[in-house]
């Protein structure tokens, strides 16, 4: 049997990384949680730490380091703590590490990713932002340097797994992105301005983080993945489709020109497409409960609501414009997200403020990395100077009714 994988698992205390760490903890002989990172949860990485003895433990937070530090050495651990961003990629470069899983929430994780692509490793990728902010230049540095991309989205696990060889061919007509609709699909719309992030944040199927929850109700998650599976495969825009599937038992599809449609199914859970990612080209048991097709339920399709969820088409509008676009559109989501779970911005207030970002910036239409991390830092400087002025539904009051997509 070969030597177990060393992984390094960015976002160890978040959703992906418990899940890929029960996977590890099922397969002890298979893979071996050799760095784990996090942002500040002390007690969280104790607890891991103490259980999986990585080499080395990374957090953002100086003082949650040293707080870490201190509880290890008092139990008489041989794990070495490291802080900052700069020892965080550094982390994902290491020559001890063989698999990156990336699993940061938001523009945090993308230096470690590039890092990750820069040194060649298995990247196991479920941050979005390293293909929404910088699709041409990840996908080039995965390129160039000979590392392995696979995607651990559930959408985009599928699509892979469908497609030969995990790549766009000839013959495929269209890639089609199935959604839940989120806790609001059958909302009326009246009702959204009032809704809380408790509720925002209760998914019908999926457990996940707070942010990509609310993601997911406004439909820009799906927006945002429109825009990944566009750099992942290769697929045009217009070719690529989203259809609310409220039962998320088929997780995406191809469509091919013989009129052929290959899907992947699978109970709603993140450790199939985690499991099939660390194992892959072979399969592993990911503790997931077999879908049992005799008792499931009908599996019902519709398009979405896109003037009830603006955020899909403002993301499609991102993807068409390109150069900084998008880095700007992620941004002031981020902003948008953050202020909504902090009760000072509306839940439709979320469209609205990133539609006003896009407008009131320059856009860039072929960044470097320093111009796109420029255009992160304006956009979300810009949204916050909105919500402090009250002025960011204005942008969108002046388009209504005038046709726009973004609109």
């Amino acid at each position: 049997m070969s030597a177990p994988a060393r992984l390094c698992i960015l976002g160890a205390t978040g959703s992906i990384g418990l899940q890929t760490l029960d996977i590890v903890r099922r397969h002890p002989q298979r893979f071996v949680a050799d760095t784990l990172v996090a942002n500040r949860n002390v007690e969280s990485m104790l607890s891991l730490c103490r259980e999986f003895a990585p080499r080395l433990a990374v957090l953002a937070d100086a003082d949650a380091a040293t707080q870490l530090d201190a509880g290890l050495r008092r139990s008489g651990s041989d794990t070495r703590v490291v802080a900052g961003a700069t020892a965080l990629a550094e982390s994902a470069a290491a020559a001890d590490v063989d698999t990156v899983v990336a699993g940061i929430v938001g523009a945090a994780g993308l230096a470690a990713n590039l890092a990750a692509a820069r040194a060649g490793k298995r990247i196991l990728l479920a941050n979005k932002e390293a293909l929404v902010m910088t699709g041409p230049l990840f996908m080039a540095t995965v390129r160039d340097h000979g590392a392995t991309l696979l995607p651990i989205d559930s959408e985009h696990n599928a699509v892979f797994q469908v497609l030969p060889e995990g790549r766009l061919v000839r013959g495929v007509r269209k890639v089609w992105l199935t959604c839940s609709g989120g806790p609001f699909r059958d909302l009326p719309e009246l009702d959204l301005a009032s809704v809380t992030p408790e509720q925002a944040c209760k998914h019908p199927n999926w457990s996940m983080g707070r942010k990509i929850s609310v993601d997911s109700a406004t439909l820009m998650n799906k927006g945002l993945e429109v825009i990944e599976a566009h750099w992942l495969f290769g697929a045009p825009a217009a070719d690529i489709e989203v259809v609310i599937h409220p039962q998320s038992i088929v997780h995406s599809m191809v469509e091919y020109d013989d009129g052929s449609i290959l899907a992947q199914l699978g109970n709603p859970d993140m450790r199939t497409p985690i499991a099939h990612a660390l194992a892959w080209p072979e399969r592993i048991d990911a503790g997931v409960t077999p879908l049992d097709l005799i008792a499931m339920p009908a599996l019902t399709f519709r398009p979405p609501d896109r003037a009830r969820f603006p955020c899909l088409d403002l993301a499609y509008a991102a993807l068409q414009q390109g150069g900084t676009a998008p880095a700007v559109l992620n941004a002031a989501n981020e902003v948008a997200v953050a202020a909504f779970l902090e009760r000072r911005l509306p839940f439709t207030g979320i469209p609205m403020l990133i539609e006003a970002v896009l407008a009131a910036l320059a856009l860039d239409p072929q960044p470097d990395l320093p111009a796109v991390l420029a255009a992160d830092a304006a956009a979300r400087e810009c949204a916050a100077a909105l919500l402090a002025s009250g002025r960011w539904g204005e942008s969108s009051s002046r388009n209504a009714g005038s046709g726009r997509t973004m609109g």
